[in-house]
């Protein structure tokens, strides 16, 4: 089963995170399938590859509760939602 995740990367104190469709058997910082944006909390950025993103969740990828919050508030839910219909 893939998910949808964060990888975390950057420096200490200084956390950036990638978003990555994983396997779940794959621990945090395991080989990724595909690299499909970042996300950074200090400075509120986020940047998604919403075609990659939509491919996977249709594939029947399940994001953790984290992105999930975030891809809700992007409006990723909306188009998936879209697309379906």
């Amino acid at each position: 089963m893939v998910k949808l995740r964060l990888k975390r990367c950057g420096r200490k104190q200084r956390a950036v995170y990638q978003i990555v469709a994983i396997d779940v058997r794959s621990r945090r910082e395991g080989k990724d399938l595909c690299k499909m944006g970042f996300y950074d909390p200090i400075n509120s950025q986020t940047y998604l590859n919403i075609p990659s993103i939509l491919y996977f969740l249709e594939k029947g990828a399940q994001p953790t509760g984290t992105l999930f919050d975030i891809l809700k508030s992007a409006g990723v839910f909306y188009e998936f939602r879209k697309k379906v219909n």
